[in-house]
């Protein structure tokens, strides 16, 4: 039976054996991440409508390229429940495995909205529809709101 979060305006479901952790800032602005067991995260961020999502994805890809230093970065436009989600897909090393991250950001009438999650290459594959299920969930807490 998967675990639900309710909070900052926003909604969704996550598998029972992830932990949760959240960051609220301003009341309905902030961040929320769930940790699989094996160290693979996504993370979901709510912020001001008036920050543009390229510019939010772009953000986290300039956070990544400060880090680490041999970094892929492809620009995607992904869409999920009929919404189009604007962002990149990015691949580093991080000792010695390769690892994948992706952010995708909508803006609906009331926020931005970010969902970024990253593993290890192989724990990528294997969760991404993982991922995939708690980005449509989301977006079907937000739905109501979209433009």
């Amino acid at each position: 039976m998967p675990n639900d979060f309710h909070g900052m305006g926003i909604s969704f479901q996550y598998p029972d054996n992830w932990s949760l952790h959240e960051e609220e800032n301003e009341g309905r602005h902030g961040s929320v991440t769930i940790y699989s067991p094996s160290g693979a995260f996504l993370s979901v961020g709510v912020y001001p409508r008036a920050i543009k999502p390229l510019d939010l994805a772009r953000g986290a890809v300039d956070g990544i390229l400060e880090e680490y230093a041999d970094v892929d970065v492809e620009e995607v436009q992904q869409e999920v429940l009929g919404q189009k989600l604007v962002g990149f897909d990015i691949n580093f090393f991080f000792m010695d495995f390769v690892n994948t991250a992706r952010v995708r950001c909508l803006r609906t009438r009331d926020a931005t909205y970010s969902v970024f999650c990253q593993a290890e290459d192989r724990d990528f594959e294997r969760l991404a529809a993982v991922f995939d299920a708690v980005t449509a969930s989301l977006l079907g807490s937000i739905a109501e709101h979209l433009a």
